[in-house]
């Protein structure tokens, strides 16, 4: 049974064979959240990858930027992965995914994409369609952006709801958690005397009202809620036990 992560580099573990093994089963598109405020990314991400170093120059790790891909280039040291920028400030979108997909690619890594990337994402996708594309800590769903009408619902039937969420792990308050770790289902944490239990598992992942009523039911509604620094504080604390 999948436990959760002591230290955060066991959880980057946990995501790396959550991942490895979502691809086995042949998904091509994933996502992969660490939701902790505050956290930096770009650690998770340089240390994430090695895990399918394998690969070579054959992976390709996606910034929103060109600076931060040329930060990465310059800091992640002798690697041999290709470091780009998703341009959506260009006119001839086509001509930039062109540019940034060969068939020499065997798996991209895009870091913390938001809704503003979100078409020329998708054209990458679509562009190497049997190449894995990972998304590590994506926010995609910004209503403003996408859309709350015809076109954002057809965006999201087309894209976004084809993403598969392979690893989540975030906390909800000081002593309950929601997770997702492939090919386990969605999991509801509860923390007991000390000790980190699963009280729920779920098909699909569950919304706040579900959450509510699944916890509600398990501690008879006394839970206490804290902000969310307290939150993280005392998530972390407990993770390391």
């Amino acid at each position: 049974m999948t436990a959760l992560p002591n230290t955060l580099e066991d959880a980057i573990v946990q995501a790396q064979d959550a991942t490895k093994a979502a691809i086995a089963a042949g998904y091509t598109r994933l996502s992969v959240e660490f939701l902790f405020p505050e956290l930096k990314v770009m650690p998770i991400a340089q240390t994430f990858v090695e895990a399918f170093s394998e690969f070579g120059a054959g992976i390709k790790v996606f910034f929103t930027d060109a600076g931060t891909a040329a930060w990465a280039k310059r800091n992640w040291g002798d690697v041999p992965y290709q470091f780009r920028s998703i341009d959506v400030a260009g006119s001839r979108q086509t001509t930039t995914v062109q540019e940034q997909v060969d068939g020499e690619d065997k798996l991209y890594l895009v870091v913390s994409p938001t809704s503003v990337e979100v078409n020329p994402l998708e054209e990458i996708c679509n562009a190497a369609p049997g190449v894995p594309v990972i998304l590590l800590n994506p926010r995609l769903e910004d209503i403003s952006i996408v859309g709350i009408g015809y076109a954002g619902r057809m965006l999201r039937e087309r894209f976004l709801n084809t993403i598969e969420p392979c690893y989540y792990l975030r906390p909800l308050d000081d002593e309950t958690a929601l997770t997702r770790f492939y090919p386990t289902p969605w999991q509801v944490w509860l923390e007991r005397e000390g000790t980190w239990q699963a009280i729920a598992e779920e098909r699909e992942k569950p919304d706040s009202e579900q959450l509510e009523a699944i916890l509600n039911s398990a501690t008879g509604n006394t839970r206490k809620k804290l902000g969310w620094a307290a939150e993280l504080q005392q998530f972390l604390k407990a993770l390391g036990r």
